[in-house]
């Protein structure tokens, strides 16, 4: 008998937030949270609301504290907070101990609007086995299970991650981040990752978030990507086809745009008709003939016309024929025997 999934648990937030907030007996006082912490509405700043209730920047800030700190000493006796807090530490278990605020209200509330993350963020602020960070240049709004990782523990393992990546030097599986980091649950490393904004991850990858295989930012990062992934020249229109099927952010693009893009950026090269692969891999720019040139050079010594169409289709899609008007056509080469060429005396290069 198949086993029957249970539905994630849904918070009412709105009841909780409005019955936390009724315990707050000044009105003014109220105002504040619920603008500071954009419980109602998006959040505002201490200057905006200071001008709207006609008192300083600081006599807000002072009074945010002073209410924060009574909810936070009332802690389980507020309404609500006891069963928030067994929801959220059993959802946060499942995650590996610690959550984005947006990954966690995805989990608890089927909206998960910005409003629904700011109430989330809020509720998880007031319960007293939970740690929150706070959102900054270095981490996203963040909640912990505070027995696990309290928040210097929290922000110090996730760097932790954030330097094991760096040493291992390239995307890699949460797997592999977590072995290296002496993480027993990649589960838990992969939810220290999450909330550091120095890291991204894509297609099973973790990686810096200036990689642009675990953050294209544009159009020829995630041309980049896909040529990347799939280990071997594409046509443009392949390409198109594959950001349009991908996991990117953005990805609505017309095949023109790929083409164009394809052209501009020195880390594609032109291998046959449409056909593009990344020059790390051994690819250089240039016509057929600049190619012939190569492999001769290459070679040092004049070869068969049969060995040097088999080196130029390594690096080239493109008929025989064509190898072979290029050999015959063009003045930089020269037949020194029998279907034998060597490059013309005015490109040789002499070696003293």
């Amino acid at each position: 008998m198949a086993e029957t999934k249970q539905a994630a648990p849904v918070i009412d937030v709105e009841k909780s937030i409005t019955d936390i907030l009724s315990t707050i007996e000044r009105e003014r006082e109220r105002e504040i949270i619920a603008r500071r912490f954009g419980l109602f509405d998006r959040r505002e700043t201490l200057e905006q609301i200071g001008e709207l209730l006609g008192i300083t920047r600081e006599r807000v800030r002072q009074l945010e504290k002073v209410v924060i700190i009574k909810l936070r000493a009332s802690g389980e006796a507020l309404p609500h907070v006891i069963e928030i807090q067994s929801i959220v530490i059993d959802q946060l278990h499942k995650m590996g101990e610690a959550a984005r605020v947006s990954d966690l209200t995805a989990k608890l509330i089927k909206t998960n609007t910005r409003l629904d993350q700011s109430r989330v963020a809020f509720l998880a602020t007031l319960c007293p086995q939970l740690t929150t960070l706070e959102e900054n240049d270095l981490f996203y709004l963040s909640v912990g299970v505070t027995s696990i990782r309290k928040e210097k523990q929290l922000k110090a393992d996730a760097n932790k991650v954030v330097e094991v990546i760096k040493k291992i030097g390239e995307p890699t599986t949460i797997d592999v981040i977590a072995k290296s980091a002496n993480i027993t649950n990649p589960k838990q490393a992969e939810a220290l990752a999450s909330i550091s904004k120095q890291l991204a991850t894509l297609n099973g990858r973790w990686g810096l978030v200036k990689w642009p295989m675990v953050n294209p930012k544009n159009i020829r990062d995630k041309i980049y990507v896909v040529l990347k992934e799939n280990g071997k020249q594409m046509h443009f229109s392949e390409i198109a086809e594959a950001i349009k099927k991908s996991d990117f952010k953005r990805k609505a693009v017309t095949t023109q745009a790929i083409h164009n893009e394809l052209i501009k950026d020195g880390r594609f090269v032109l291998i046959g008709r449409g056909i593009y692969a990344l020059n790390e891999w051994g690819y250089k720019k240039g016509t057929v003939a600049d190619i012939i040139t190569e492999v001769i050079k290459e070679a040092g010594k004049p070869l068969h016309r049969d060995e040097i169409v088999k080196r130029v289709l390594k690096s080239r899609i493109v008929k025989e024929t064509t190898v072979l008007l290029n050999l015959q056509g063009k003045s930089k080469f020269k037949r020194v025997a029998k279907a034998t060429y060597d490059l013309a005396d005015s490109d040789k290069i002499i070696v003293k």
